[in-house]
């Protein structure tokens, strides 16, 4: 499985690296997470600045994909060829986005249809272009998912894990990162919000 997080200029550490923390705690040789941007470098929102481990190109043949957020996400999405780099199909990848990342999956017409979660501030700009968004932290509808709060990263993270390789391993990640005298409770919330849409 070949995972690449989308990772733009201005992106929220959150976001990326919260998914990236809890994806790699699957231990398997063909199990790979990478953070893929436009350019050799990114400096996020606060000035943290990150390494591509893969390219826009690697991350349009990944398995699966996950677009985080940022400051600079409507640049992005006006940037036709930024844009033009990412050729995402649900019908052969998983794909799920955090937060501003979920306009930038409704401009690349993924949603199409589909409900989406995304942040309060982002809310307006995704409704613009026609897309229902719902008041809850997470939803996925196929192969398509969205998050919405910067913290609901875990939920992404869980849903790509119970995709791939099954809700116990999806446990196993999300209990490995939750707080000491906290897990139970964070295994449970993290799968009662993923349950409801993995395939029956």
């Amino acid at each position: 499985m070949n995972i690449a997080i989308v990772t733009f200029e201005g992106f929220n550490e959150l976001d990326s690296l919260i998914a990236l923390g809890i994806l790699n705690r699957i231990k398997r040789s063909d199990w790979r997470v990478s953070i893929a941007s436009p350019t050799a470098s990114v400096r996020s929102m606060n000035g943290v600045v990150l390494e591509r481990q893969a390219t826009l190109d690697q991350a349009s043949a990944a398995d699966a994909v996950i677009v985080g957020s940022g400051m600079q996400t409507r640049e992005v999405v006006a940037d036709a060829t930024l844009m033009s780099q990412l050729r995402l199909d649900p019908a052969r990848q998983l794909i799920g986005a955090q937060c501003s990342g979920t306009l930038l999956l409704t401009k690349l017409g993924v949603l199409d249809g589909v409900p989406a979660c995304t942040d309060l501030t982002t809310k307006p700009w995704v409704q613009e272009s026609g897309v229902n968004v719902l008041d809850q932290p997470f939803f996925a509808r196929g192969n398509i998912a969205t998050a919405g709060g910067c913290l609901a990263s875990q939920y992404l993270a869980t849903w790509l894990i119970a995709r791939a390789e099954g809700i116990e391993s999806a446990k196993a990640a999300m209990h490995y990162v939750a707080p000491v005298g906290e897990k139970d409770d964070y295994v449970s919330r993290a799968i009662s919000n993923v349950a409801p849409y993995l395939p029956r």
